[in-house]
């Protein structure tokens, strides 16, 4: 299923150095990796092949999420706070997204764009659930509790 891939990428650049969480789907492999340098934590990279079932359902909830009618021009932007990518690619079609990180349901509504921005919130909310479950159940990871 070459025709779907799905990359997302929440980060900054603090007193701890660069602490990210990203996760990658491509041609089948889920890839995932998390750095927190808080505490002295270190960084976790895990990579599973997934079967065709799971590829479906990814698909699906990106498609029913309908993300690809967004546009991020009105999203915030980046900031020392960090940011936030998602990129996707589904069939013919090819999307890119960069915004500033997002902290709570108020950003989104403060937002010029909050209906816009809001499904790309919740679209990424449901991921990161299906992803650190996946995590969960084929490795033991011990993470400490930062929210990206």
């Amino acid at each position: 299923m070459s025709d779907f891939y799905v990359r997302y990428y929440t980060g900054h650049q603090g007193k701890h150095g660069h602490e990210f969480l990203e996760f990658e789907y491509s041609r089948g492999r889920l890839r995932y990796a998390n750095n927190s340098n808080y505490r002295n934590d270190s960084l976790i990279r895990k990579e599973m092949w997934v079967s065709p079932i799971l590829i479906e359902q990814i698909r699906e909830i990106v498609s029913e999420s309908e993300i690809m009618r967004e546009d991020d021009a009105k999203w915030p932007k980046k900031n020392v706070v960090g940011r936030q990518e998602l990129e996707i690619r589904l069939g013919n079609e090819h999307i890119s997204f960069e915004t500033a990180k997002i902290n709570s349901l108020v950003d989104i509504q403060d937002s010029e764009d909050p209906e816009g921005l809001r499904v790309f919130y919740y679209l990424i909310q449901d991921l990161k659930s299906l992803i650190f479950s996946l995590i969960n159940l084929h490795f033991k990871v011990r993470r400490t509790p930062v929210h990206y």
